[in-house]
This record gives structure tokens, C-alpha cells and sequence, in this order.
């Protein structure tokens, strides 16, 4: 009897630990911003600050490790991390060089057990339907994380915010058990093919790319770039949501917590709907074109933030920010394993995710040096919005499909096709 396919059950578990590993502390992180600034004292550059820092001192991280160990292993080491930053922060004083030796802490973590490891065990199970489950792995980021800053206004209301973050760190090992004992690295580990194929697809008889020949392509380079400005103008957006809000005359306290909570919530929600509906287009349509309408969204949402204004609500802000941003993130794994192949998507997501993380992080800082200097963010989130729209571009002219490689995928499917 033909044994079921268990790829929907990996699915399922990747739900729940990529929520947990990165959905919950990533849409929680900027709610304590105005905290450290009220509590220790530092400004908004400072506060902004620390994960540009680990992003840069930990760009190593992924080239190095990525492709060397099992997604498994890598989204338990990373987990803990993760418990160890966001306890160091529930605990830290005012002292800016604890708080940016945990982000670096917080960013290998992330590194580790975030994105990477749970896309490569996507793209192994699956070849035809890869769009629609990567949509539904990311919806684990959207719900837990919007569960996760939906409550975490209640309980720093209840308990301070030193104690808020001390429980969202024990929240990590809830991972443990799911990524032991559900996750499977590949079909090949319980006698499967991706898809519950009876054979093995074509793609898996390309060569995986060596780093210096991923660093030779333009398509690699314009991916690189229209995914690392896209990201950056959402990681802008994120991190100052809350001081745009502050700044438009929302009032300190419980309105400006309930503002920022009702936004994120509803952008959380919106990115579920935009990571189902974009999964499946990316499965029947052209994955270049949707994601360029996907990057060309995110830029048109930023004018939407700067027209929120007390006691409005950023609901048509927050819906199309959140169907973007659910959508942006999945669509670069997916293009790269197009452009280059499953077996060279360890390899390109090492080099790809870290340089977006620079980007989601330095460009923040930026914005908030910016946001100093004018005294507003009308020219800041000017410069976001040209970001965004950068990014769009660079994938609008990104090749579908590069002649050589199409060349190589034939070679390497006609020699596996003739040892059969």
C-alpha cells in the first residue's frame, strides 16, 4: 500500500516552529523601542542601532553554517539563541553595549532558525505545489505573531515589560519538541519524493551552484538587490510604525500602545491572506511578475502611514502593508530556487538573507538619523518609498529564466535521464 504523503504534516510543523522562531519575536521587538527610551534614556538612533550592528557582525553566519547542517539541528540551536536574547533583554540595565551584545545574540538566532532552515525544508518536499505550502509555512509567522502582538500590549500592562519579554523567550522552546520529532529534512528520510511523486523530480539532477558561480550571475545580483531594498523599506516601517503613530499625535500610554497593536494585529492578519492568495498565483503564474507587483504595493503603502492621524485608525494602511509584507518575504526563496535550482537554495538564501538583514536593519537606523535631523518623517519615509520602489524595478528586469541556465538544466537532465 502506498504510504501517505507526509510532506503536509512537515507543513503543518513548520508552522508552528517558524511562528515561534521568528513570527513571535520579530513582530513583538519594536513594541518595546519606547520603553528603553522612556526607562534608560537612549534615543531613537541608539535604540534602532543594535541590530544593524549584529547584522553586520554576524553576516558570516549564514555562508558559513547554512548549508553545512541539518534544518533540524539549525532551528533548535537557533531557538535557544533566541530564549537567550530576549531573557538578556527582559533583564538588561541601561547599558547600550549589553543591549547590542544581545542583539548579536538575537540575529545568529535568527539567522539560524528563522527563514533559511525552514524554507530549504519547503522547497525538499515540494516541486509543484512549493508556492502554496511556503504560503502556508509563512502564515505560522502571521498568526503567532499577531496572536503574540495582539497580547504582548496586556501583558506588559499586567506584569512590566522586563517580565513580557522574559516570558516570550520561554515561549521558544515550544519548538523543541516539533522540530525533533515532526520535521523531516527531506522526502528522502521516510522513503518520499517531493510532492508524493513516485519518482524523483528533474530539478534535483542540477548541481548545486558554488558560491562563485551564484556571485557570477546578474540574476543573483538583481535579486539580491530588489529583495535587499524591498526588505529594507519593511523593516523601515516596522520599526518606526510606533514613533510615526507618536510623532502624528497619538498619545503616550494606552492609545498609543492600542494604536500600535490594533496595526500590527491587522497587518499580521492581512500578511496571511497575502501569503495564501500570493503562494498560489507564484504556482500558476509568472513568480517575476507577481513578485514585481507584490514590491510595487509595499512602496505604494508607505504615503498610506504618513495619513494616519489621531483618532483615525491605519486600517487601509495596515490591510495592504500586511498583504505586501506576508507576500515579499516568501516570493525570495521561491525566485531563487527558479533562478538557480532546490539544490542551490542553501547556498543563495545564506548570501541573500543576511544581506536583506542588513538592509531590514540598517535602513531603520538611517530613517531614524534622518528623522532627527528634519524633526519629521515626511522626508525619511520619502526615502523609504524611493527604496521601495528600487527594488521593484530591480525585478522587473530580472531575466525569468537565464539562457545558461536553462542550458545546464537540459545537460544535467539528459546525462541523469541516460544513467537511468
Amino acid at each position: 500500500m502506498k504510504k501517505a504523503f507526509y510532506g503536509w504534516w512537515i507543513t503543518l510543523a513548520c508552522v508552528v516552529t517558524f511562528g515561534l522562531s521568528t513570527g513571535l519575536p520579530y513582530y513583538t521587538k519594536d513594541f518595546f523601542y519606547d520603553y528603553y527610551a522612556r526607562d534608560f534614556g537612549w534615543s531613537r538612533s541608539q535604540i534602532t542601532l543594535g541590530f544593524p550592528i549584529a547584522a553586520l557582525l554576524t553576516i558570516w553566519a549564514g555562508p558559513l553554517l547554512i548549508h553545512r547542517f541539518s534544518p533540524r539541528k539549525l532551528i533548535l540551536i537557533g531557538t535557544g539563541l533566541t530564549f537567550v536574547a530576549l531573557t538578556g533583554f527582559g533583564l538588561m540595565g541601561p547599558s547600550l553595549t549589553v543591549y547590542y551584545l544581545l542583539w548579536i545574540v538575537y540575529t545568529v538566532g535568527y539567522i539560524l532558525s528563522g527563514p533559511i532552515p525552514h524554507q530549504i525544508v519547503v522547497s525538499n518536499w515540494f516541486r509543484a505545489n512549493r508556492g502554496k505550502a511556503m504560503g502556508m509555512v509563512y502564515v505560522g509567522v502571521g498568526i503567532i505573531g499577531a496572536l503574540a502582538a495582539y497580547n504582548v500590549k496586556i501583558l506588559t500592562g499586567s506584569f512590566g515589560f522586563h517580565t513580557t519579554l522574559m516570558v516570550l523567550g520561554a515561549l521558544m522552546f515550544l519548538a523543541w519538541p516539533v522540530a525533533w520529532f515532526v520535521l523531516k529534512d527531506r522526502p528522502a528520510d521516510v522513503g518520499q519524493y517531493p510532492d508524493g511523486a513516485p519518482g524523483p523530480p528533474k530539478e534535483l539532477s542540477i548541481k548545486s551552484r558554488s558560491f562563485k558561480e551564484l556571485m557570477s550571475s546578474a540574476s543573483f545580483w538583481l535579486l539580491l538587490i530588489g529583495s535587499f531594498c524591498s526588505i529594507g523599506s519593511i523593516g523601515a516601517v516596522n520599526s518606526h510604525m510606533k514613533f510615526v503613530f507618536l510623532d502624528a499625535g497619538f498619545l503616550k500610554g494606552s492609545q498609543l500602545d492600542g494604536t500600535w497593536s490594533a496595526a500590527q494585529t491587522i497587518i499580521l492578519v492581512a500578511s496571511i491572506v497575502g501569503r495564501l492568495a500570493i503562494g498560489a498565483f507564484a504556482d500558476k503564474f509568472s513568480k517575476k511578475w507577481v513578485m514585481t507587483a507584490t514590491y510595487f504595493i509595499v512602496a505604494a503603502t508607505i504615503p498610506l502611514l504618513l495619513m494616519v492621524k489621531p483618532p483615525g485608525t491605519p486600517l487601509p494602511f495596515a490591510i495592504l502593508f500586511g498583504f505586501a509584507m506576508g507576500a515579499d518575504y516568501m516570493l525570495i526563496p521561491l525566485m531563487a530556487a527558479e533562478q538557480f535550482g532546490v539544490n542551490s537554495l542553501p547556498r543563495a538564501m545564506a548570501v541573500i538573507l543576511p544581506v536583506n538583514t542588513i538592509g531590514q536593519t540598517w535602513f531603520p537606523y538611517f530613517v531614524a538619523r534622518l528623522q532627527e535631523h528634519y524633526g519629521s518623517y515626511t522626508i525619511p519615509m520619502g526615502t523609504v518609498f524611493a527604496l521601495a520602489m528600487l527594488g521593484a524595478l530591480a525585478i522587473a528586469v530580472l531575466p525569468r529564466f537565464e539562457k545558461e541556465d536553462e542550458t545546464l538544466y537540459v545537460q544535467n537532465t539528459e546525462r541523469a535521464a541516460a544513467k537511468l
